[in-house]
């Protein structure tokens, strides 16, 4: 306190900020970044390991051995399926009905905002079948779940086989103390977001849907299966969820523990384990599934029917079997094995999945980084915006009281540009764009397709880019409209909010999402912190242009798909882009997804407040 309240010292602290500011600035985004890339190093990982007591053992006999019952419910239900051009509603119900399970169906309706660009299709009508099995050994009070999307096409028939040849084994045990729903849920996650609203008795999206009949207790997890081959190679896990939500860290344990005990390969982001963790190949390995993770986390996107159960405090997780040219091949019987185990493990549930960790980063499926390690290298990169914003400050105040030496009070309000009314232009500007980047898109989809040869999902997308083009010029000046010409302290105290106010939204949203704060973070912090109105002003508009959200995007897609091991051409990648674009309004409109508010009335106005820094006169 003795450093704050001497003049003499605050002085010398204020020169030193000053001074080093620029060479501490660069220092802590170096040591952000390495932190980021050392994450992936064993050092800075733990070892998995289950915290729930319940569900700490995997000393279990499973007597699964119906792989081919599984597999003749998979043919007889892609038969029926086929000869429906659907989901075959009747056959479900007198075959679930046959295996002893209460079965209902709910009918649901939803609207789309705009068609969806690959299937085009502008209203979802569909319905789903679930079957409740009672636990003969306690109330209906607790429940799990076990969901197969029944997507359009061949897919995932033997997921649904191998679901009713588990119902069928599940009926005759005796040791459930939980009832066990089998839900097939139609049209992916607009089927599942439907029965979840209508499960919860809650209306979130504007689905309009029949009245559940039959409900279970309290969900308490939840498994989505997704299996589209006979014979499988290995069975991935995918846990990011909507609005980058991770189920508890003791499901994807679970998961992992019985793939060992049943011998089975298990992969995270399509990456098998390695482990020879000495080796700099292994820590390009790690590196490079940390990185999925992150893109798929930053994306906001349900990378499964399991991402919509996060949201109502449900743990759960997908598991996709995949079949490659690998040389070990399992049947549905290993595949069975490893869910009864994981079934009769969370029946052993006395309470909710609480123990472990909800926000963590995965390298690979033995190893992970919990949050206590990960957000120092946010916090590093925050830390530029906080010593930038100092150093503004600290100029601020020091030119304010030179000019109270020489100038009256009265001479010093009348000049153009000292008020805060000078912002008020560029700021409310700015907005405005970024609330009719969000509304106008929509509102305007019918009028464009009227006067341009477009389709409606074409038209949105093109308004959405058009407006953020259009964006890069009006707020140009701005604060000219006010008081007249900018001065030096303008351009200074827009920068000052600018700066703050980036830090607290990448402070808010990297509690909700960290990767998305972290790609944010890492791409516009250093180039937000450097732009002025002074010097290289091509350089500053060029670097602004390669850090805007939109670029990020584009950029971020075709990283993705390198990492793959499936590049792109630019078109191919444009493409992608604009399907983007399209998939995160309507994951926004239909499911829920923050990404697209959060950029339009966030991220894009602030960008844009720099943007007019670069150009102040």
């Amino acid at each position: 306190m003795g450093l704050l309240s001497d003049p003499s010292r605050r002085r010398a602290l204020s020169q030193l900020i000053t001074r080093l500011n620029t060479p501490l600035c660069i220092m802590s985004y170096i040591v952000g970044l390495a932190w980021f890339f050392g994450l992936s190093f064993q050092p800075f990982t733990l070892r998995t390991y289950i915290s729930e007591n319940a569900m700490g053992s995997t000393m279990v006999e499973e007597q699964f051995m119906h792989g081919d019952r599984a597999l003749s419910y998979a043919r007889e239900f892609a038969g029926f399926k086929k000869k429906m051009g659907g989901m075959p509603v009747a056959w479900l119900e007198k075959t679930m009905r046959t295996l002893g399970l209460e079965v209902y169906t709910q009918s649901f309706t939803r609207i789309l905002p705009f068609p969806d660009e690959t299937t085009e299709r502008y209203m979802v009508k569909g319905t789903n079948v679930y079957g409740i099995l009672r636990a003969p050994r306690a109330a209906s009070t607790e429940s799990l779940v076990l969901s197969v999307p029944c997507s359009e096409g061949d897919s995932n028939s033997q997921a649904l086989g191998l679901m009713l040849a588990l119902a069928s084994y599940f009926r005759g045990q005796i040791y459930w103390a939980k009832d066990i729903i089998f839900l097939v849920n139609e049209y992916d996650l607009i089927g599942m977001e439907a029965w979840l609203e209508a499960y919860h008795n809650v209306n979130i999206t504007g689905m309009k849907s029949s009245v559940m009949m039959g409900r279970a207790g309290a969900i308490q997890a939840a498994v989505s299966l997704e299996i589209s081959s006979d014979v499988i190679t290995s069975l991935d896990i995918a846990v990011e969820g909507l609005n980058g939500q991770l189920p508890n860290l003791d499901m994807v344990n679970l998961f992992s523990a019985f793939c060992q005990k049943n011998g089975l390969l298990c992969t995270i982001q399509g990456k098998l384990p390695r482990g020879d963790w000495d080796s700099f190949s292994t820590y390009l390995h790690s590196l490079e599934t940390t990185m999925l993770m992150v893109l798929k986390q930053g994306s906001g996107r349900p990378q499964g029917d399991h991402g919509l159960f996060l949201r109502y405090h449900i743990e759960a997780i997908t598991m996709r079997g995949i079949n490659s040219f690998r040389q070990y091949k399992y049947d549905m019987s290993t595949i069975g094995k490893t869910l009864e185990g994981m079934f009769r493990k969370l029946n052993n549930l006395l309470e909710r999945l609480h123990q472990s960790y909800f926000f963590y980063l995965l390298p690979s499926l033995s190893r992970f980084v919990s949050i206590g390690m990960y957000m120092p290298a946010f916090g590093c990169l925050i830390l530029i915006l906080v010593l930038k914003s100092l150093d503004l400050w600290m100029k601020l105040t020091k030119s304010e009281s030179v000019e109270e030496d020489g100038v009256t009070d009265t001479e010093q309000e009348s000049k153009p540009g000292n008020g805060i009314l000078s912002l008020v232009a560029p700021v409310v500007i700015c907005h405005a764009t970024g609330l009719s980047l969000y509304y106008l898109p929509i509102m305007g989809q019918h009028l464009a397709t009227e006067h341009f040869p477009v389709s409606e999902s074409e038209a949105v997308v093109l308004t959405v880019i058009a407006i953020y083009v259009a964006g890069l010029a009006l707020p140009h000046n701005t604060h000219r409209v006010l008081t007249g010409a900018g001065t030096e302290r303008g351009w200074m105290m827009l920068k000052l909010i600018s700066l703050l106010y980036l830090a607290v939204q990448l402070g808010c949203i990297v509690l909700i999402n960290f990767s998305l704060g972290f790609l944010l973070a890492v791409t516009m912090v250093p180039v937000a912190a450097a732009v002025q109105p002074v010097g290289p002003r091509v350089l500053y508009a060029v670097l602004l242009i390669v850090v805007t959200p939109a670029t990020t995007l584009f950029f971020s897609i075709f990283l993705y798909k390198e990492l793959n091991e499936y590049p792109l051409s630019v078109l191919e990648c444009w493409q992608l882009f604009l399907q983007a674009i399209a998939g995160g309004m309507l994951d926004h409109y239909l499911y829920g997804s923050i990404v697209f508010p959060f950029i339009a009335f966030f991220v894009y106005p602030c960008w844009l407040q720099l943007w007019n820094i670069v150009f102040w006169k």
